[in-house]
């Protein structure tokens, strides 16, 4: 945890209520979002129990399986659950947009993407693994399934792959989103409980959030967000009902016992339900991040092509080879990388986390040279020097170069250090001839902020040795076969 989280988490405390830790909302939200609140058996990793799931409040659909351990049931529920998604999926295939690629390949791009919420990490991992669990099943043949139930299987998989990659929209975790713009006076293991950090957040009038905690972590007034259930639910009703729906002899008796577990799994799934839309309320009023559009450009062309390759029959794999996932983890590495950076640039507070640590500084400027010239080279070029005074811990090292946080396409070659001041040689962001654009070179007085790392990491093409150097461990070709040979160094027949 870093200084200025745990100071964060220390003034949640003195006031009794979550503080912000964000300016501006750093995640997409979308329109039309699919909220889901899934609850499994206890001890079953992918054994759905009930699923709350919908597209607005008070239109939601509730799914059970009376008997989670029975595959006919159980497969019957995820069809009914492809009847929710798969339609939801569909209609933003329908409003697309023709591109050409630099290569000048064109290609389809949906103008928006799908996003479905879920309470917690925990929801996440459940609906990947139910995806994972039936995308193989067979349509025809012995025992076929509705071919919508590998389908769903398939784009749930998609679902969680792109969860794990970093600034991706498409299935994020409102716990996770919550913890990224407050910070609760409760442990980060607390804040794994929706209930509980929306008290801090939101409390009730005349509650502080330690108070609304509290009355969250009672589970007959709050019960789990999910995937799993509260073991004292379990034990006194969900066993119950269950035996109940067992020892039931006839069609009647049956469907009466799915009744009462329905309404029983319900008065579970009603409050998470509440919770995820005031939540996305929450979130909905800060502002949205500048670099925000831009991740979700890239959330809706991953959509998009694997909606093509699913539309084309191209097979989805079971695991990725060796090459394919090195390529997926450097993806993911530059991903959090341009992640951080860009919510650093676009929101103050984040940015306060590196001035702290020295990876940024902000100061005022004392003086400005906006016609200077460099022209130690063969022709002149516009390099104006400001000076900048700062009282950050920033140690700047002459030679180094530093981007502006208000001007990201504006870089500051560090030419001296004079005590508190900086001096800087800017270049960049101020056109392309010898006197520089209005209002594009800082001016004395200005307030300026500048980083040693860029909005945007590197987007060279991704360094992986060709195919006949790769050893043959990860996916290259395989050596040479040699004969054994005696030890006069003839081959042995």
């Amino acid at each position: 945890m870093s200084v200025l989280a745990a100071l964060a988490k220390a003034e949640a405390v003195r006031a009794g209520r979550a503080q912000a830790t964000a300016a501006v909302r750093h995640l997409h939200l979308a329109e039309r979002p699919l909220v889901a609140v899934p609850l499994r058996l206890a001890g079953e990793a992918a054994a759905p129990v009930a699923i709350m799931i919908g597209t607005s409040v008070g239109d939601q659909n509730v799914l059970t399986v009376p008997q989670p351990r029975d595959r006919v049931l159980r497969l019957r529920f995820i069809e009914q659950l492809a009847d929710v998604v798969l339609p939801y999926l569909s209609t933003f295939l329908v409003e697309t947009e023709e591109l050409t690629s630099k290569a000048g390949e064109t290609y389809t791009r949906c103008l928006d993407a799908p996003q479905m919420w879920t309470p917690n990490p925990g929801g996440v991992n459940f609906l990947k693994l139910l995806g994972r669990s039936v995308r193989f099943h067979r349509v025809d043949g012995d025992n076929p399934v509705p071919a919508s139930i590998p389908l769903l299987g398939r784009w749930l998989t998609w679902f969680g792959d792109r969860a794990e990659h970093p600034g991706s929209a498409v299935l994020p975790a409102m716990t996770t989103a919550l913890s990224a713009h407050w910070a609760s006076g409760q442990s980060t293991l607390e804040d794994g409980n929706l209930a509980a950090l929306l008290g801090w957040i939101d409390p009730p009038p005349g509650l502080t959030g330690a108070e609304a905690a509290a009355l969250a972590e009672d589970p007959l007034l709050s019960p789990p967000a999910g995937p799993a259930t509260d073991p004292g639910f379990d034990n006194e009703e969900l066993a119950p009902l269950i035996a109940a729906y067992n020892a039931a002899l006839d069609d009647s008796a049956r469907s009466v016992a799915a009744e009462r577990l329905e309404r029983s799994l319900r008065g579970q799934l009603e409050p998470t339900w509440r919770l995820m839309w005031r939540s996305i309320e929450l979130l909905s009023a800060l502002p949205e991040g500048a670099s925000v559009e831009n991740r979700w450009t890239d959330d809706r062309g991953a959509f998009s092509r694997f909606a093509a390759d699913v539309a084309e029959g191209v097979p989805q794999a079971r695991r990725d080879s060796a090459v394919p996932a090195v390529r997926r983890l450097l993806e993911r590495e530059r991903a959090l990388e341009a992640l951080q950076g860009q919510c650093a640039f676009d929101d103050p507070l984040r940015m306060l986390e590196h001035r702290v640590s020295g990876a940024a500084c902000r100061g005022t400027v004392t003086h400005s040279e906006p016609d200077r010239l460099d022209r130690s080279g063969s022709r002149p070029k516009l390099r104006p020097h400001i000076h900048l005074r700062t009282t950050d811990p920033f140690v700047a090292v002459v030679g180094e170069e530093l981007t502006c946080v208000e001007r990201p396409k504006q870089s500051g070659l560090v030419v001296e250090v004079d005590g508190d001041t900086i001096v800087l040689e800017l270049s960049g962001g101020m056109g392309r001839k010898l006197v520089a654009e209005p209002g594009s070179v800082p001016e004395e007085g200005d307030d300026l902020g500048f980083a040693r790392f860029k909005p945007t990491p590197f987007n060279g093409m991704l360094n992986l040795p060709a195919r006949e150097e790769t050893p043959w461990t990860h996916g290259g070709p395989p050596p040479e076969w040699t004969p054994p040979a005696d030890e006069d160094g003839d081959e042995l027949q």
